[in-house]
Formats: C-alpha cells, structure tokens, sequence
C-alpha cells in the first residue's frame, strides 16, 4: 500500500453525488472534534475484504466520540453507513487471497490531528485517494 494511501476511515458513506459534496463538507467543518493519538499494536487478515491491516485494539474516547458523531450526522442525511462498529485500522496490502503468518507487531502511535473527506477510486490496480476538503481538529490545552 503506497504510503500516500494510508488513512483511517471514521465513516465511510460510498459513491455520492456532486451535488451532495456541500452536506458532506458542511458536516466536516462542525466545531468541536479533538485531536488524539491512536496506537496501532496488532497485524490482523480479514479474509471478507481479503486485506491485512494494522490494527488498534483500545480506541481512544476522543476517536468514539469522532465515530459516532459523524455517524449521527451523516445517518441524519440518510447515508447508509458501513460498518456498523468502529475497528480502527489502516490497511497495508490489499488482494491477499490467502491467510499469511502475522509476525508480532511493534506498536507505533499516530497523531491524528485533522479529518478529511476523501473520494476513493479502486477500479484499478492500485486505489486511489484523492483530499476533497480537509478540517484541522482541536487540541486540548490542558493536554499538550
């Protein structure tokens, strides 16, 4: 997976129309989301998208509370949201037809400091991520 790939998706709501990109950024620029770090400390395969990712098993309060208010504001819309429970991880290969042996996994931590609306194409080879708007997210002072 190209580095310039690796995301993290809070809510993934599919194709949508030109027309409906201004509820999706008007969404995104809603005040009040914290930034945070998010450990990533396990390999996992899921054989139904067939990917291997790098997974986070404890989910920080300031990601849930990110997860489900997109969820909420976006179910208000009428988007049909999937999935229906936060599993945050970033994909490292795709196509993996067949179960590998994960090794261990060395924890790294990712600052997550802005949300972005992407558009995805994955018609080709490799998918491809393209930055409709992107919004910073809040630091706590107290915190830093």
């Amino acid at each position: 997976m190209p580095a310039g790939n690796r995301h993290l998706t809070v809510a993934f709501v599919g194709a949508v129309p030109a027309s409906q990109l201004p509820e999706l950024v008007a969404i995104g620029h809603s005040s009040g989301r914290r930034a945070f770090s998010l450990r990533f400390d396990v390999y996992e395969y899921w054989p139904k998208p067939e990917v291997v990712v790098a997974a986070a098993r404890v989910v920080p309060p300031a990601l849930a509370r990110l997860w489900e208010q997109l969820h909420r504001d976006l179910a208000a819309l009428h988007y049909a949201l999937t999935p229906k429970r936060l599993r945050p991880h970033v994909t490292l290969a795709r196509k993996v037809a067949q179960a590998p042996v994960l090794q261990a996994m060395s924890p790294f931590d990712w600052r997550v400091e802005a949300l972005s609306l992407l558009r995805s194409d994955t018609s080709g080879v490799e998918s491809v991520y393209t930055v409709v708007d992107t919004w910073p997210l809040l630091y706590d002072a107290e915190k830093q």
